[in-house]
C-alpha cells in the first residue's frame, strides 16, 4: 500500500488562531475533504506575508496544505469568500464565535463532515446579514446535534412514545429529547414548554427544505432548552455563550 500524497488541496473556513513563535500562526480550520485540522501559516504574522488577510475569523480559503508529523503547514491561500467587515460587529462576532466553538468542540480531528461544513457555510452568511445574529444561533445548535446523530426526539414523548397531551412538553435531556407530562423528570421544570414553544422547538430543528420563517425566531424557552441539549451533549457550557448573553442583556437594557 503506497503511502498518502503530503501535499493536499481543501476549502477551510477558519475557527480560531494561536500565535506560534514569534511570526508563525496555528490555525483551527474545518475543511471540505478532512473535517478538523490544526495547520500552521509560517511567516504569517509579518507585515509582508500574503496570506493573513485571507485567513480571518470564519473567512473560507482554498488552501494548499502539506501533511507534517504533528501540524500540518498551510502553504497557499485564496480567499473564496469572507464575510469579515459584517462579523467584527459584535454580536454578529459573538454569535460567530459560539458557531465556530461549538464545531471545535464536537467534531473530531480529520473526519470529514460534508453536512457540517455546508451548514458552517450557510450559517456563516447568515450571521453577516441578520440584524439579530444571536437568534440563529439555536437553530445551528439543533442543525448540528442533527448531523452528528445527537438531534433530541421531539415528534413523541422519548420515553413512552405517546403524545404530548395539551401539546406541552418538557425537555428531558438525560433521555435525549422531549418527555409528556406523565414521564417528565420532576427536576426540570425550568425546561417545560408551551405548545407554543414545542412548534417552535421543531421549527428550529427542521431540515432547510421544510424550514419555515419561524424558525429564524426562537423562543426564549426553546432557547433554554436546546442549551441544555447541547451543554449536556458536550458535558460543559460553551464559553462563547457567555459574551453572548452579555451582549443580549444589554441590549434588551437599552
Amino acid at each position: 500500500m503506497s503511502a498518502p500524497e503530503r501535499a493536499y488541496k481543501a476549502s477551510a473556513i477558519v475557527l480560531r488562531a494561536r500565535n506560534l513563535g514569534e511570526a508563525d500562526r496555528i490555525y483551527t480550520l474545518f475543511t471540505d475533504v478532512r473535517g478538523k485540522v490544526d495547520a500552521v501559516a509560517k511567516g504569517v504574522r509579518r507585515a509582508k506575508s500574503q496570506v493573513a488577510g485571507r485567513l480571518e475569523f470564519l473567512s473560507e480559503a482554498a488552501l494548499t496544505l502539506h501533511r507534517g508529523r504533528n501540524l500540518d503547514v498551510i502553504t497557499s491561500a485564496e480567499l473564496i469568500a469572507t464575510e469579515w467587515t459584517s462579523l467584527v460587529r459584535p454580536a454578529a462576532f459573538a454569535a460567530g464565535s459560539v458557531v465556530a466553538e461549538l464545531l471545535d468542540s464536537f467534531c473530531e480531528p480529520d473526519l470529514a463532515m460534508p453536512e457540517a461544513y455546508a451548514l458552517l457555510q450557510g450559517v456563516v452568511r447568515g450571521l453577516a446579514r441578520a440584524a439579530d445574529p444571536a437568534a440563529l444561533v439555536p437553530r445551528f445548535e439543533l442543525r448540528l446535534l442533527d448531523v452528528l446523530g445527537l438531534a433530541p426526539a421531539s415528534g413523541a414523548c422519548v420515553r413512552c412514545g405517546g403524545p404530548f397531551a395539551g401539546g406541552e412538553a418538557w425537555a428531558d435531556v438525560e433521555a435525549g429529547g422531549l418527555s409528556c407530562a406523565a414521564c417528565r423528570p420532576h427536576h426540570t421544570d425550568v425546561f417545560a414548554l408551551s405548545a407554543e414553544d414545542v412548534g417552535n422547538f421543531r421549527a428550529l430543528g427542521a431540515p432547510r427544505a421544510t424550514a419555515t420563517r419561524s424558525a429564524l425566531h426562537p423562543r426564549p424557552a426553546a432557547t433554554r432548552a436546546i442549551d441544555a441539549f447541547v451543554t449536556y451533549h458536550l458535558g460543559k457550557r460553551p464559553k462563547s455563550t457567555l459574551l453572548l448573553g452579555e451582549l443580549g442583556r444589554a441590549a434588551s437594557s437599552q
